[in-house]
């Protein structure tokens, strides 16, 4: 497994497994095959409903903490219902409960919304305190990170964002680099729109390199330095997506796949008035 390094030293494996979407109900058998068949960084949230299923079946596995880098995501802190900064603290705990764990590997900010500038300083102090290896943002469009970063002790060590073939985000990656960020990939497959697993262009290269067209999308992001984390309930697919190792993508067809970028979102946009109501409207406790 390939690891990037982040900007505070802590290693990063660049393909993980995610859980967004699967049923609470089905997690706990979803990451105790995704641990069986290799994965070591699992990636979920508080907004997931299902981070008691993935911690139990990290007990489960009996794999050693260390070997494992574990995310969750804290979701939006209401002011002026409470104080967010002792709001945040207590979120970070109830999901390190939920997931059995004593220290988290990665803590993101899920949504650009609300007072997030009180949830950083308490993730800063959550980071000092050694609770949690790295913090970092999520959804977050260059404008806001770059307010975030000027005005704030820690840079975040990762944003996590949508990136996918249709969807590229090589500015904001350049962005992320030159603030010395991890760029991280949700919707790698962008939920099979645009009919990519049968893009002409995707299936193509898929054929050239006698893999799917989804390990095609995989390395082309590993190729990219993008994180990743796939998400599947079949433990087929976990071992297929996690075989993008023995081959490389060459420059001509990484070229190709470039030509596929669209440059808008396929889900929706966090600088929508209607989209930032919805986000901001919804509770999880």
């Amino acid at each position: 497994m390939k690891n990037v390094t982040l900007n505070n030293g802590v290693e990063m494996p660049i393909l993980g497994f995610g859980v967004f979407q699967i049923p609470e109900e089905e997690t706990h058998a979803a990451v105790e095959a995704a641990l069986a068949t290799g994965y070591r960084h699992l990636d979920t949230a508080a907004s997931y409903g299902n981070e008691e299923a993935v911690g139990a079946a990290i007990k489960a596995s009996g794999i050693n903490r260390e070997e494992l880098f574990i995310t969750t995501k804290l979701w939006i802190q209401h002011a002026p219902i409470g104080n967010v900064y002792n709001d945040t603290k207590e979120s970070f705990q109830n999901s390190l409960n939920r997931l059995g764990l004593d220290y988290l590997d990665l803590y993101l900010i899920h949504q650009p919304l609300g007072d997030y500038y009180s949830e950083w300083r308490a993730m800063q102090d959550l980071n000092r305190e050694g609770l949690t290896r790295a913090i970092g943002v999520s959804n977050f469009h260059p404008d806001r990170l770059v307010d975030l970063i000027d005005h704030d002790e820690i840079v975040p060590a990762v944003n996590q964002i949508e990136t996918h073939p249709f969807h590229q985000r090589a500015s904001d990656q350049e962005l992320m680099r030159e603030r010395g960020m991890q760029i991280e990939s949700w919707g790698p497959f962008a939920e099979g729109r645009n009919n990519l697993f049968t893009d002409p262009v995707l299936s193509a290269i898929a054929d050239e390199q006698d893999k799917t067209v989804a390990q095609v999308v995989l390395r082309w992001l590993i190729q990219r330095d993008v994180v990743v984390i796939p998400k599947s309930v079949r433990p087929e697919r976990m071992a297929q997506n996690l075989d993008v190792f023995d081959f490389t993508l060459t420059e001509e067809q990484m070229n190709q796949i470039a030509t596929l970028d669209t440059g808008a979102s396929l889900f929706f946009d966090h600088r929508d008035p209607a989209m930032v109501s919805w986000l901001g409207n919804r509770r999880y406790s």
